[in-house]
């Protein structure tokens, strides 16, 4: 009786190595650093051109919810925007702004007397977007 279970021992026993194989493989760390700009180096998104002038994340402790973040990153849009209209520059001014000048601007965008929505962020946006896509359509001609 041993023998006639022999194959069935050696066939669970191949399933089990095969089954295991992959995460084995899963789990070896390279000896050797993948070479050259790969997926596989960084998770990072490459930044298109026009990407590198979009403001960026506020960072975290500008304010305390992610709301009144992005509303201050918003008015900094906003005032890049503004600017650029305003001096026909077609050349990125995200350097020549603050995150304190998003601050400071507050008063001319606030909208309510609650400090936890002190602003209307979908508002801001639509502005923001509106006054950028000015920018883009003047430096177009």
């Amino acid at each position: 009786m041993t023998r006639s279970l022999a194959p069935i021992r050696s066939l669970c026993l191949a399933a089990l190595v095969v089954a295991a194989l992959p995460s084995v493989a899963l789990a070896q760390t390279p000896t050797a650093q993948p070479s050259g700009d790969t997926p596989f180096n960084s998770m990072a998104i490459a930044r298109e051109k026009a990407d590198a002038c979009r403001v960026p994340k506020p960072p975290i402790d500008l304010a305390e919810t992610a709301y009144l973040r992005n509303g201050y990153r918003a008015i900094l849009r906003i005032l890049i925007a503004e600017e650029a209209l305003a001096s026909e520059s077609c050349t990125c001014l995200l350097g020549d702004f603050t995150w304190d000048q998003a601050l400071t601007a507050l008063p001319r965008f606030q909208t309510s007397d609650n400090p936890r929505l002190p602003f209307k962020v979908l508002d801001l946006y639509a502005q923001a977007d509106a006054l950028e896509a000015q920018v883009t359509e003047a430096c177009a001609e």
